[in-house]
């Protein structure tokens, strides 16, 4: 991975990890020749893999290696999923449409990771019976926290999402839990995809 890219990011666990993870193995076979650029691409179904800073910078604001157990909402293309696989024991993925799931469980079970669950579900709701997670990466766009994530979290744990209104700017959230209360702060603009509810769980 090209350094440039990952501009001010110097964790030096999330570091090892980008250069370890292949971005091409996630990239649509007609869309190759952009594999390393520092862009998003579309993956298919309305989605898209995101840019290799953001990548970086999410799994570096929740300090991914210094976790157990870490929950990612929306699986998409599995690259997200494959860096914060090389960090934590344990990484939990949600993904609401199928055949994107399939597919990225398919290359991240060829790449080798053995050390990831996977789940078809509404991602609103988080996965309660695996929690708490020491950290959780939201990878699509969101008007709100949801509440059961925060319910999630573990003390002292880290979630990451972005905030704001669908097809405009929105700002990446870091939310920390202590002794039981949550801060909230406001980094990057960004621009991810809508996040996808369930229509008989959109309530």
């Amino acid at each position: 991975m090209n350094k440039l890219f990952l501009r001010e990011i110097n964790d030096s666990e999330t570091l090892r990890a980008m250069e370890a993870v292949d971005r091409k193995f996630f990239v649509p076979e007609k869309l190759q020749s952009h594999a390393y650029s520092d862009t998003a691409l579309p993956i298919g179904l309305g989605q898209t893999i995101s840019q290799p800073y953001i990548v970086a910078y999410m799994t570096a604001s929740v300090k991914a290696g210094d976790c157990d157990k870490i929950l990612e909402i929306g699986t998409g293309s599995g690259y997200q999923t494959a860096i914060l696989a090389e960090l934590a024991r344990e990484v939990y993925t949600i993904e609401i449409i199928p055949e994107l799931g399939i597919k990225a469980k398919n290359v991240l079970d060829t790449l080798g990771y053995k050390n990831i669950r996977y789940k078809t579900a509404d991602g609103y709701r988080g996965w309660q019976e695996m929690a708490p997670f020491d950290a959780i990466v939201v990878t699509a766009a969101i008007a709100e926290t949801p509440p059961d994530l925060l319910d999630q979290l573990a003390e002292n744990g880290r979630m990451i999402l972005p905030l704001g209104p669908e097809g405009d700017t929105q700002y990446l959230v870091l939310i920390e839990k202590k002794a039981g209360q949550f801060t909230y702060s406001r980094k990057l603009a960004v621009r991810f995809v809508p996040f996808t509810r369930s229509k008989t769980d959109n309530k």
